[in-house]
């Protein structure tokens, strides 16, 4: 693998240190501009999606689940990882969205991407927005999901939220945020 970015930096090869489930730890080799040659080791993922959705009545829905990384209740919007190969991202949002919540998404418009922590990992999070919502029985997956709470919020609420510190994570705050600035009227 040889790969010219766009800063000078050239990527010489990839060694998979350690691979599980859908992650690989790699250690990456780089040549700098001024012929300097490094290494860097982090996680590579297949992505993830994540759903602002909104309720006719201006809620967002979010989950609480728990996170074993933290060891604790995290405030999120509905998401999951990229783990169907060639499934589109859309779709992979739709599918999560339901999973989760039970909510089917009639509409669904792509926002923007977020990287997780670029410093640690290649992970990127596809944010879409989620509309003309119907209820539904969510289908979870694994102990956290069975576990999960589903909350419908105001959305005024849930960028208070952010303030306040009970939502601290990042794509949550990205994908709510995005929306607040974008589509103002939302926000109530």
């Amino acid at each position: 693998m040889t790969s010219r970015g766009q800063s000078g930096f050239t990527s010489t090869n990839d060694h998979v240190v350690h691979s599980w489930a859908m992650f690989r730890l790699l250690r990456r080799s780089v040549l700098s501009g001024s012929g300097e040659e490094f290494e860097r080791t982090f996680v590579s993922t297949p992505g993830a999606v994540a759903c602002v959705a909104i309720t006719d009545d201006g809620q967002v829905v979010l989950v609480r689940q728990y996170r074993a990384t933290l060891d604790h209740l995290i405030i999120e919007l509905p998401a999951g990882m990229r783990d169907i190969e060639g499934e589109a991202p859309e779709m992979t949002a739709r599918r999560e969205l339901k999973e989760e919540t039970g909510f089917d998404a009639q509409v669904m418009q792509r926002l923007g991407t977020f990287l997780s922590s670029p410093g640690v990992t290649d992970s990127s999070v596809e944010v879409f927005l989620a509309g003309k919502l119907q209820a539904g029985e969510s289908e979870p997956h694994g102990p956290e999901e069975d576990s999960m709470e589903v909350l419908l919020v105001p959305f005024h609420d849930a960028l208070l939220m952010i303030e306040d510190g009970r939502i601290t994570d990042g794509k949550t705050a990205y994908g709510l945020l995005l929306v607040a600035r974008q589509f103002p009227h939302l926000v109530g």
